[in-house]
């Protein structure tokens, strides 16, 4: 059934923005007139590198995690994972981005308490882990933090013998009261709303006595590619992981290798890049793409194409190249939901209807995204519907405004793409792109050909 996102009353624009209206200064997004024609390169993958550094403090020996994204999701699991115990240290390294870090794993200690900030990863990677070490480990985070779902995590620990106490709310704040062990076996869960409840089982399954027997009972599964991203970090450290059937995962209890761990591109944050050719016509190359990978960003070399982009790959090197004109698509995102914002905007500028779903689930990411993208949308002119488990996109004209972000990264940079088209978008908060990639407005600015200083 199509619902107009205005139809919706309890979906209060400002009320899920934990920055007050009007006290962030507004970002002209820039608008391009002759086409983009840019080659860069892209700070490491949030999803890996975050897994690897829960790894590196689960390992029995230290670990080399080389050239990582510096971020404040990736900030915020650092200080957290030092909270309980591990060292992380800076070493110099040859990433563009920033040093290297070197983790030494320490005996898990909890008393302490966790900032998970807006970081789904560190809200549902960590308390697995805080199970594992001696002491009540107490977890909360920003306003929008505390309407995340954590009941499944919360649950499915209690189910496994860990104490938690969260006054009922299934959400933060809670505090975990580790005891140095879990016994682990066998655990049914619904992870209907996120697959970062499976990952952050799996991720300290290896430390559980009994290791980790996880099934999931819900009728679908979102983002299965970050589940499948998780249990080849796994693998690459030794650890015995596997799906023997759909929507189960098994993990053996045994030592966590370490070592030397190369952190690939973040292929995600690629999106609004790559995208960018499509919408003001040219080409845009991202450098250093993986020949193979478990990241969902690589669906973009199948998907921008839907909407009339040619793709090109030599080497290592990735070639996206449009014309100006964008074609409306009719897609099933549901193992590719983090892509959605920057696919939404293109469709918001295509010159035929598009319907996107399969992503119900992103209702629940860093803000209700379905109902923000609709409501920004609309208020430039758009025709966006929404959908019970996605989005539909007629053509409309549109115009410049103010683009709310709600605190969410991918909202910030899907309002830079529609601006890089519609002039006067300006945008609320763009430094909310520091959860995941600090340098959006300079690498931005640069892409467009506009002056960055």
């Amino acid at each position: 059934m199509l619902t107009s996102p205005y139809s919706r009353p309890e979906f209060d624009p400002y009320e899920s923005n934990d920055v007050p209206h009007g006290e962030s200064p507004l970002w002209p997004a820039p608008t391009s007139h002759t086409g983009v024609d840019a080659r860069l390169q892209l700070p490491g993958s949030k999803s890996l590198t975050n897994r690897e550094l829960v790894l590196a403090a689960l390992a029995h020996v230290p670990t080399l995690v080389r050239r990582p994204l510096h971020s404040r999701d990736t900030s915020l699991m650092v200080e957290a994972l030092r909270s309980l115990g591990a060292s992380i240290s800076e070493v110099p390294g040859d990433g563009a981005f920033g040093s290297d870090w070197l983790i030494t794993p320490g005996e898990l200690i909890g008393s302490t308490t966790i900032d998970v900030g807006l970081a789904g990863t560190v809200m549902r990677f960590l308390p697995p882990v805080a199970a594992l070490a001696l002491g009540p480990t107490t977890f909360d985070g920003d306003a929008g933090a505390r309407r995340r779902p954590m009941s499944v995590t919360i649950s499915s620990l209690r189910s496994l013998g860990v104490d938690i106490s969260d006054e009922g709310r299934g959400a933060l704040p809670f505090t975990v009261h580790g005891t140095g062990r879990v016994t682990g076996g066998e655990l049914t869960i619904d992870a209907s709303s996120s697959s970062q409840f499976v990952s952050g089982l799996l991720l300290s399954a290896a430390r559980f006595e009994n290791g980790l027997d996880l099934r999931h009972s819900g009728d679908r599964l979102p983002s299965i590619p970050h589940i499948d991203m998780t249990l080849d970090v796994l693998r690459s450290r030794g650890v015995q992981a596997d799906s023997p059937e759909p929507g189960r995962w098994v993990v053996h209890p045994g030592n966590i290798s370490g070592g030397e761990v190369d952190i690939e591109p973040d292929l995600s944050n690629a999106a609004p890049f790559l995208a960018a050719a499509l919408v003001a016509g040219g080409s845009v190359t991202i450098d250093g793409w993986p020949d193979t990978t478990t990241q969902v960003g690589n669906d973009l070399l199948t998907l921008l194409p839907l909407f009339g982009a040619t793709v090109h790959r030599d080497g290592s090197s990735v070639t996206v190249i449009g014309t100006g004109h964008i074609t409306g698509v009719t897609l099933d995102l549901t193992t590719g939901g983090e892509l959605a914002p920057a696919l939404v905007a293109l469709a918001a500028l295509a010159e035929t209807e598009s319907t996107i779903t399969g992503i119900g689930h992103i209702r629940h990411h860093e803000t209700d995204r379905l109902a923000a993208l609709a409501t920004e949308i609309n208020k430039l002119g758009g025709n966006v519907i929404e959908l019970d488990d996605g989005l539909h996109i007629v053509p409309a004209p549109l115009h410049g405004g103010e683009w709310m972000t709600y605190e969410d990264h991918r909202m910030a940079t899907a309002g830079a793409l529609i601006g890089l088209r519609v002039p006067g978008v300006r945008i609320e908060n763009i430094a909310t792109t520091a959860k995941t990639l600090p340098e959006f407005p300079h690498l931005w600015l640069a892409v467009v050909g506009a002056p960055t200083a």
